[in-house]
C-alpha cells in the first residue's frame, strides 16, 4: 500500500470526522426548523405547495404524500425524456428516448438509483440532463433523508400520532442542505477543469488521419457535484467518473469520495443528537465503519495484486497492480477506494470499470450491496435500513437476556419486528427471484457478454445494484433491452418504496409508544457488545441470503484460477 494512498485515506478520515460532527449538527438544526436564512425562498414554496409548515402528518399521510410526489416525478421525467426531440436545449438534435429506456431511466432517477442503460452524451439533450435528471438528483436524495428523519422522530417522540410534514422536510432538505453544498463544490469542480457550457459539441479535424472528431460537452460540473453529494451516481458521460470532463484531477477524485460519504456519515450524529444520546449514533457509525473497512481492505488488496486473466494472457509482471480498466492518473488503490465507497453508499458512480476487477475485487464491491447498502449506505436510506437491522439485533438481544426488547426506550414488539424483518428481507427476495428469472430465460441470459461464473456475476450484479438503488454497473451486460429495462424498473421500485413504506409505518408505530425507563436488565445499545451484535446480524442476513449467488459468481471464478488468496 503506497504512502500516497495512506495519506489520502488519513485525509479522508479527518474530513469525514469533521463532517460527522459539524454537518451532522447542522442537519439537526435544519430538521428542527432552527435554520431560516432562506426563509424568503422557503415560505413562497409552502404557499405554492398549499401546505401549512406548522401542520404535521400521520405516517399514513406522510407516506401518501411521498408516493404521490414520486409517482408524479416518474411521469414528468418520462414525458420529458420521450419529448426531448422537440424540446429546446438540444444542440445535437437527439431524438426522443425510446419508451422502455425512458421508463427505466425515469424510475432509476426518481428512486435515487441512477442506473443508466444508455450513454448520456449520445442519448440525453441538455434539457433532459438538467431538468429531467438533475432535478431528481436533488429531490430523490431529499426523500431518502426525510424518511430517515421521520424514523428518528418516531424513536425520539412519545405518545403522538404524527412524524413530521413531508413537504416541509422535502423543501428544507433541498434548499438548506443539498443545493448550497453542491453549488459550492460545483464551482470547485469547474475550477479544476470540469466542463460547464451550453456551447454544444466541439468538432476537431484530424489532418493526419483526415477524420473529424466530435467531442461532446455540456453542463457537466453542476451535475457532478450533486451526483456525488446526493449518492446519485448518474454520469453525464458514459465513462462516468473516469471521464476527464467529469473528474479531471486527483483533487476532484478525492472530493467525489468525500461528498458521497459525507451526508451518510453525518446522519449518524444527527440520529444520536435527535434521540438525546450521541453514543447511539456512534454505535451505528462503528458498525458501518467495521464493515466498510473490511471490504475496503479486501478490494484494495485484490486490486493491488495481479489480474489472473491478464496473467493468463502472458503479462505475469504487473507492478502497478491490476490496472486493467482503470485510469493511470488515479491508480489501482484509489480506484478501489472510489469503487467501495460508491457501491457501499448507494451512489453508483465509478472512476474505473468494475467488469475488469479481479474476482475478489468484484466480490468486495458486491458484498457491500449484499449487506443492504448500509455501510454507510445512501443518503438517508443507509441510516434507516441499518436501523431496521438494529431493531432485529435488539430483539435477539432481548431474547438472550430474557425480557421484552427495547431500543432507545421504546419496546420492540411483534409489529415492530415484523416491519423491520420485512424491510430487511424484501430486497434480497426481489433480487434473487429476478436474478433466477434472468439467468433462466434467453432474454436475460443472452445479454451477458461473458459465459460461466463471470457472466453470472454480470447479471447478478445488475439486479443487485438496481434492487439496492445503487446504480453502479459491472458492465459486460447489454442492459438496454426490453427485458432489462422493464425488469430493472420493477426491481428499483420494490427496492425503494417497499422498504420506505415499512420504515414509515415503523416510525408511526414507534411515535405512539411511550418511553420505558432504563433498568438494570435493559440491554444497552451504545456499547461494543451491541456493535458486534449489529455487525453479526448484518453479515448473517447477507450471508444467508446472498452467499449461494456469490458462490457461483466471483467466488467460484476465483477458485477457477487455482487459488483464493
Amino acid at each position: 500500500m503506497s504512502v500516497a494512498f495512506l495519506a489520502t485515506l488519513a485525509a479522508m478520515i479527518v474530513c469525514l470526522a469533521l463532517a460527522w460532527r459539524y454537518l451532522g449538527s447542522y442537519l439537526v438544526a435544519v430538521y428542527e426548523g432552527r435554520v431560516k436564512w432562506l426563509s424568503f425562498v422557503e415560505r413562497p414554496l409552502y404557499r405554492l405547495l398549499g401546505t401549512d409548515p406548522d401542520a404535521e402528518q400521520s405516517w399514513q399521510r406522510y407516506t401518501l404524500s411521498l408516493i404521490i410526489f414520486s409517482g408524479v416525478s416518474i411521469l414528468v421525467t418520462y414525458v420529458l425524456l420521450r419529448a426531448q426531440g422537440v424540446l429546446p436545449l438540444n444542440p445535437q438534435h437527439l431524438k426522443g428516448v425510446t419508451p422502455g429506456l425512458a421508463w427505466n431511466t425515469s424510475v432509476s432517477f426518481v428512486t435515487n438509483t441512477n442506473w443508466q442503460n444508455y450513454a448520456g452524451e449520445s442519448t440525453m439533450s441538455y434539457l433532459s440532463q438538467m431538468v429531467a435528471l438533475v432535478v431528481q438528483n436533488f429531490v430523490s436524495p431529499a426523500v431518502g433523508m426525510l424518511v430517515a428523519i421521520a424514523l428518528i422522530r418516531g424513536f425520539a417522540r412519545r405518545s403522538v400520532s404524527y412524524i413530521g410534514n413531508f413537504w416541509v422536510d422535502l423543501v428544507r432538505s433541498v434548499i438548506y442542505i443539498l443545493l448550497p453544498i453542491s453549488s459550492v463544490f460545483a464551482l470547485v469542480f469547474i475550477a479544476q477543469g470540469a466542463v460547464q457550457t451550453f456551447g454544444g459539441p466541439v468538432h476537431v479535424y484530424d489532418a493526419l488521419n483526415h477524420v473529424t472528431q466530435t467531442i461532446p460537452r455540456g453542463p457537466v460540473a453542476s451535475q457532478e457535484a450533486i451526483k456525488q453529494l446526493g449518492t446519485n451516481g448518474g454520469g453525464y458521460f458514459n465513462a462516468n467518473g473516469a471521464h476527464p470532463f467529469e473528474n479531471p484531477t486527483g483533487l476532484t477524485n478525492f472530493l467525489s469520495i468525500l461528498l458521497l460519504l459525507s451526508i451518510p456519515v453525518a446522519l449518524t450524529y444527527t440520529f444520536g443528537k435527535m434521540v438525546g444520546n450521541v453514543r447511539q449514533g456512534v454505535a451505528v457509525l462503528a458498525a458501518m465503519t467495521i464493515l466498510f473497512g473490511a471490504w475496503l481492505a479486501v478490494t484494495v488488496a485484490a486490486e493491488q495484486g495481479h489480474n489472473p486473466a491478464v496473467a493468463a494472457a502472458g503479462l505475469v509482471h504487473q507492478p502497478g497492480g491490476n490496472m486493467q480498466g482503470k485510469e493511470t492518473r488515479f491508480g489501482a488503490s484509489s480506484s478501489a477506494l472510489y469503487g467501495v465507497a460508491s457501491t457501499q453508499t448507494s451512489t453508483g458512480s465509478a472512476d474505473s470499470s468494475y467488469d475488469s476487477y479481479t474476482p475478489l475485487g468484484g466480490l468486495g464491491l458486491m458484498a457491500g450491496m449484499a449487506q443492504g447498502d448500509v455501510t454507510p449506505g445512501g443518503v438517508g436510506s443507509g441510516l434507516y435500513t441499518i436501523l431496521l437491522s438494529a431493531i432485529i439485533a435488539v430483539f435477539i438481544g432481548g431474547l438472550m437476556v430474557g425480557r421484552t426488547p427495547e431500543y432507545l426506550g421504546k419496546k420492540i414488539q411483534a409489529r415492530e419486528v415484523k416491519l423491520a424483518s420485512f424491510g430487511v428481507l424484501v430486497m434480497p427476495i426481489t433480487v434473487l427471484v429476478l436474478t433466477g428469472i434472468a439467468v433462466a430465460i434467453p432474454a436475460g441470459a443472452s445479454a451477458a457478454l461473458n459465459k460461466g461464473p463471470h457472466g453470472f456475476s454480470e447479471v447478478f450484479y445488475a439486479l443487485l445494484s438496481q434492487g439496492n438503488n445503487n446504480g453502479s454497473a459491472f458492465a459486460g451486460l447489454s442492459g438496454n433491452t426490453a427485458f432489462y429495462n422493464i425488469v430493472g424498473g420493477i426491481d428499483m421500485l420494490i427496492g425503494r418504496f417497499a422498504i420506505i413504506v415499512a420504515v414509515l409505518a415503523l416510525a408511526g408505530a414507534l411515535a405512539k409508544k411511550g418511553i420505558v425507563p432504563a433498568s438494570a436488565g435493559t440491554f444497552r445499545t451504545d456499547t461494543p457488545m451491541f456493535v458486534g451484535l449489529l455487525v453479526g446480524v448484518i453479515v448473517l442476513v447477507g450471508a444467508l441470503t446472498f452467499f449461494p449467488a456469490l458462490s457461483v459468481g466471483p467466488i467460484v471464478e476465483q477458485f477457477l484460477h487455482g487459488r483464493f488468496f
